[in-house]
């Protein structure tokens, strides 16, 4: 008796220990996230542009084609196949060609693709016209981020760059991400728009060939480096949007996000307000001499937002990366060698050019790396130094 009840206990705490396993994990689960993926997804995204409806609607009208052509044509095959078996006694016939039955399976396969080229072509000839936009921004791929220039439109003038929050790279070098619903898709400064906007993006690119894709506005467009492609968007929903370059660009190819924020016209308007004087107050006068402790504060948040992700931010590096913590290059007196890194990039783009960075940025975060960890040189980088180095 004591044995049974012993057992009874037993499995009543494993039961309890399963369920609340159960429980924690149904906790833990990630949940579709509005405007990018869904868990379990096996539909296009919900579209918030007319050309992603369109898109959508040519993907289920092609589907129904495909899909009657396959059962009539294999129907058609496997009836003739188990009606005139040869179990049967059917016997082969001996025929000729049919004028009338050629003419048919002519005739028929182009009306077929003339209903599906229609409406198709209706769809790309609008997904090209980039003309007549309220608003255009130039989208540039670096190794591994995304630059936002606004050219045309309200909000002319601004400009940074869009990279992946450092939180999601550190939970992927964890190797034990924790169920996160927009894992690799958080960036510290997204594309902001205004809704029932037309919207026009021109894409390049930096180094090499990166992709600007945001499925819920039914946009794919390749960024060339040399070249200047465009695309469009009308968002008609307020909120955020979630896409990925979606050309293999290097090694850091999964940690490029694109975030599109897309809010109503009047708080855009506020939104463009307040970037400008964010912008006005970080403008930075390239011929200023800066104070050592100035600069080393300035240039952690500059390593923190660029260069903690491959370096880490204990500066030891990780794996191929190298560390620039004991760098012979930071600790060279010559600082025109580590200058030039910053601006050039080295090892065939392993480490990329930061050329986009303003010259005080850049000296800041020179003269951080110069200054933290076991890298105690005392050495001052000023801006007017990055300055004659582009020239």
């Amino acid at each position: 008796m004591k044995t049974i009840k012993s057992l009874r206990a037993t499995l009543a705490r494993l039961a309890v220990t399963a369920g609340a396993t159960l429980a924690t994990q149904a906790a833990l689960a990630v949940n579709s996230l509005p405007g990018g993926p869904a868990v379990n997804q096996l539909d296009l995204h919900p579209p918030v542009t007319k050309i992603a409806a369109e898109q959508q609607w040519l993907h289920y009208f092609m589907l129904v084609i495909c899909t009657v052509i396959f059962i009539g044509v294999f129907g058609v095959m496997f009836y003739s196949v188990f009606k005139h078996r040869r179990s049967k006694g059917a016997k082969a016939a001996n025929f000729h060609e049919s004028t009338t039955v050629e003419i048919i399976w002519t005739i028929v396969p182009l009306l077929i693709v003339i209903a599906m080229a229609l409406p198709a072509t209706k769809v790309v000839v609008a997904m090209k016209d980039t003309s007549a936009a309220d608003l255009t921004i130039k989208a540039t791929g670096y190794q591994w981020k995304w630059g936002y220039d606004y050219l045309k439109g309200e909000g002319e003038g601004i400009g940074f760059l869009s990279t992946l929050d450092v939180t999601h790279r550190e939970m992927s070098n964890s190797g034990k991400p924790p169920p996160t619903d927009d894992y690799l898709l958080k960036v510290d400064n997204p594309l902001v728009v205004p809704v029932d906007t037309k919207v026009r993006i021109i894409t390049t690119a930096n180094d090499v060939i990166h992709a600007w894709m945001v499925p819920a506005f039914g946009v794919k467009q390749d960024a060339i480096p040399g070249f200047v492609r465009d695309t469009w968007f009308r968002a008609e929903k307020t909120g955020d949007f979630y896409g990925q370059c979606a050309e293999l660009c290097g090694k850091e190819h999964a940690y490029m996000p694109i975030h599109v924020k897309v809010l109503s016209k009047e708080e855009y308007s506020k939104w463009v307000d307040g970037k400008k004087k964010e912008m006005a107050a970080a403008a930075d006068d390239p011929n200023k001499v800066w104070e050592l402790a100035a600069l080393v504060e300035r240039g952690e948040k500059v390593y923190a937002a660029n260069c903690a992700a491959c370096h880490q931010a204990n500066g030891k590096g990780a794996g191929p990366i190298k560390p620039v913590d004991g760098s012979p290059v930071v600790l060279d007196a010559d600082k025109t060698k580590q200058i030039a890194v910053l601006l050039n990039g080295q090892n065939n783009g392993a480490m990329p050019a930061w050329k986009q960075l303003s010259d005080t940025e850049i000296a800041a975060v020179i003269t951080y790396t110069k200054n933290s960890w076991s890298n105690k040189t005392g050495q001052v980088v000023q801006p007017a130094d990055v300055l004659a180095a582009r020239k």
